[in-house]
């Protein structure tokens, strides 16, 4: 009974077979005929020496200079990482999509995963091993990331060269920098804060009032559509770039519902399938998360370059029209006087703020200036009562004329800035027709004014 149940569990791998030949098999061997080199070694004589023996180190000369000749042609493979971190670097000058390596998605700790207790099943496939014994925590296949960020890559260099909008979100500490580098490097929009939920099943609500323009082939901004930008709908991304997923599962959702391809760093504690495109790497990581964004926006920089040299060439890509018509005749020129309107009233607006900043420290300093002068009394009584007390005279005078001495300073200070500021801020409209009303009353002629720019110049020789 028991070797029935063995038999049906396993199989024939129950029984080992036996290791003695079998008695056709021995005959076979038997009856062959012995090969050319069996025969050889049959006639060869033995107990006999070599007709040459051979030193073992005749060689090792050989084998140092081919040892030395491989290393000269090789010694320039491979990739060299700094042993000091410059956080500044990946966000001024980051990495491009060639530039990315094993060595140095190491060295941004981008393998480092979460603990085991708090893995997704789902991410088996890309967790290389466990480290630790105490706190396990899983180690990420930096193959497997490297292969997918390059594959990231291409999918955005595509996207931009085709005219495409890419929006770059990072809403944890610390991702701002490099979500805004990333954006204008590939000329998209950029997200540091909180996702509105909404803006994409909703965007004409929530998106309608932003500021809109229309850009040719070269994106110069073409005029003449004012009227029609506040009636279009809103702008929807063709891309979405997510460094934090966990925090952001309403905007994948609502890019799920409008078919908008994501990508974006899985962590072994994320579900890969929240996205379109993974990266699975350290989330937790400001480096790994700047060399990756820097990556992905140097690949958008290609794409964007590629696009401006085919319209340099007359290769345009066909784009949606989103409704709009032709402008009509003289509608540019009215909306290139609205936007130097709007531009020179903000120039106003910041005039205005700066007077009314230099006006208050003028008004700081008066007022400090009143009241140094309501202490001055004060601080005489104050060296009067430190002379009764057995002071030295000599010591109260020398402190006196020490701060005697930085008052005048200070006054001196304060005095400039005053005159500066009467000099160089601009007249009310009460002040300049009071000026104007004198000049009048003195009999001022502007015809005989001569200015230095036209008066002669004054020669020192004899």
């Amino acid at each position: 009974m028991i070797i029935r149940s063995l038999l049906l569990r396993h199989g024939r791998r129950a029984l080992p077979k036996s290791t003695t030949p079998s008695g056709t098999l021995r005959r076979r061997t038997l009856t062959g005929s012995p090969s050319i080199q069996q025969q050889e070694q049959q006639q060869a004589p033995k107990n006999t020496l070599p007709s040459e023996i051979r030193d073992p180190t005749d060689r090792i000369a050989q084998d140092f200079a081919f040892f030395h000749h491989q290393k000269a042609h090789t010694q320039h493979l491979g990739t060299t990482v700094a042993s000091h971190y410059r956080p500044h670097e990946l966000v001024a000058n980051p990495p491009r999509p060639q530039d990315i390596t094993l060595e140095l998605l190491m060295a941004s700790q981008a393998h480092i995963g979460h603990a085991t207790s708090l893995w997704h099943p789902a991410n088996a496939k890309y967790i290389f091993g466990v480290r630790g014994q105490h706190d396990p925590i899983h180690i990420i296949s930096l193959d497997v990331t490297a292969a997918y960020l390059r594959r990231a890559c291409k999918i955005i260099k595509g996207v931009t060269a085709r005219g495409g909008l890419v929006l770059f979100v990072g809403t944890r500490e610390g991702q701002a920098r490099a979500v805004v580098r990333a954006a204008e490097l590939s000329g998209g929009c950029h997200l540091f804060t909180k996702w509105i939920a909404g803006s994409i099943t909703n965007g004409q609500q929530i998106l309608g009032a932003c500021a809109k323009k229309v850009v040719d082939e070269n994106d110069v901004s073409i005029p003449g559509f004012g009227d029609q930008l506040p009636l279009t709908a809103a702008l929807k991304p063709d891309l979405v770039v997510c460094l934090n997923p966990l925090e952001n599962y309403t905007l994948l959702h609502e890019c799920g519902l409008h078919n908008i391809p994501t990508v974006g760093i899985v962590d072994t504690d994320v579900n890969p399938t929240w996205l379109t495109y993974p990266i699975p790497a350290n989330d937790d990581s400001l480096r790994s998360v700047q060399v990756i964004c820097g990556a992905l926006g140097r690949a958008g920089e290609e794409g964007q370059k590629t696009r401006l040299a085919r319209a340099r060439q007359g290769i345009v890509v066909r784009m949606p029209s989103h409704g709009l018509n032709p402008p009509t005749d003289g509608q540019a020129e009215r909306d290139l006087e609205i936007e130097e309107r709007a531009r020179l009233a903000e120039v106003a607006v910041q005039e205005e703020l700066m007077i009314e900043a230099e006006a208050a420290a003028v008004e700081h300093v008066r007022q400090r200036r009143a009241v140094k002068d309501s202490e001055a009394p004060d601080a005489e009584l104050a060296e009067l009562a430190a002379l009764e007390d057995g002071g030295s005279v000599e010591a109260a005078m020398f402190d006196r004329s020490l701060k005697r001495g930085q008052d005048e300073d200070e006054y001196d200070a304060e005095e400039d800035t005053l005159q500066s500021y009467e000099r160089d801020r601009p007249l009310s409209s009460e002040e300049l027709a009071e000026a104007l009303a004198v000049d009048e009353q003195s009999g001022f002629d502007q015809d005989e004014f001569v200015s230095p720019d036209d008066a002669p110049e004054r020669s020192d020789r004899v």
